[in-house]
């Protein structure tokens, strides 16, 4: 019997290029974070924060079995699920993928996905961003199916995609994962209206952990971490600059009372 009640935690982090650093700095964040939770959620490029494609091997080839190896214990001690919010895979010999994954409450990976809408723009003079240089997109939607309901995935620019968030509707999603490193610039001014717009328009809670702060690359990214229900209230959000660990109880109950109110799901 599913049960109406969930714990959700998300963690905020500052990553840098050095893998082991952000091992160490997840480490820390874990053992904060009490037992029983019912999904732990990391933001995207939490194992490794560069663009260049020397930094992403050197993750692969010395640490990505240490930091895998750190999921799975902690998702056993601490009895809870976890959304690693995104790595790089590879895909090929040049290229690789963005992904994310689950893994449930044993430390066995439940799900993965691969993102599909690559964050290719040019801002201003002084940022732009060209993630196909480095990797390639994915082709499916996933939805994972929970112990407690069912979680479509998806990464940062992804939210910028509403159609994606209404077939993963159509599949069966309650909830939505949008790990984020969200540059400042674009931060400011939509991720608020963007994050509750998903939320809105589907009836699903949303999962939002972000990068926040000033990273080895130069890049700024904006934080404010959220969970949202799905009325589009923040129940709880991150600061801006600060690594950080928010949380709160949900009750599903909120998703069926808010699709019975505004009953455009009926109407796709």
């Amino acid at each position: 019997m599913t049960k109406n009640k969930l714990k959700i935690v998300c963690l905020q982090t500052t990553s840098s290029k050095d893998p082991q650093k952000n091992i160490s700095m997840l480490e820390k964040l874990f053992e904060k974070v009490s037992s029983n939770v019912d999904l732990i959620c990391l933001p995207e490029c939490v194992a490794i924060f560069s663009d260049n494609k020397k930094d992403l091997d050197f993750f692969l080839n010395k640490h990505r079995e240490s930091f895998f190896n750190l999921i799975t214990f902690y998702a056993k001690k601490k009895k809870s699920s976890i959304l690693v919010g995104s790595v790089p895979e590879r895909f090929n010999k040049l290229k690789f993928v963005n992904r994310s994954y689950i893994f449930n409450a044993n430390g066995v990976q439940k799900s993965s996905y691969d993102k599909i809408n690559l964050f290719d723009v040019n801002l201003n003079k002084n940022e732009k961003y060209l993630e196909s240089e480095n990797y390639m997109a994915g082709k499916k939607l996933v939805v994972s199916d929970l112990l407690w309901g069912k979680l479509g995935m998806s990464i940062c620019y992804d939210l910028r995609f509403p159609n994606l968030y209404r077939k993963l509707t159509k599949k069966g999603a309650q909830f939505f994962s949008i790990p984020a490193a969200f540059t400042f610039t674009t931060g400011k001014a939509h991720w608020h209206s963007l994050i509750r717009a998903r939320a809105i328009e589907n009836g699903c809670f949303v999962f939002a952990p972000a990068q926040c702060g000033v990273h080895d690359n130069g890049r700024r990214t904006y934080g404010h971490s959220m969970i949202v229900n799905p009325w589009g209230k923040i129940l709880v959000e991150a600061n801006v600059n600060k690594k950080q660990i928010i949380s709160t109880t949900i009750n599903i109950d909120e998703i069926r009372h808010s699709r019975k109110k505004i009953p455009s799901m009926t109407q796709f």
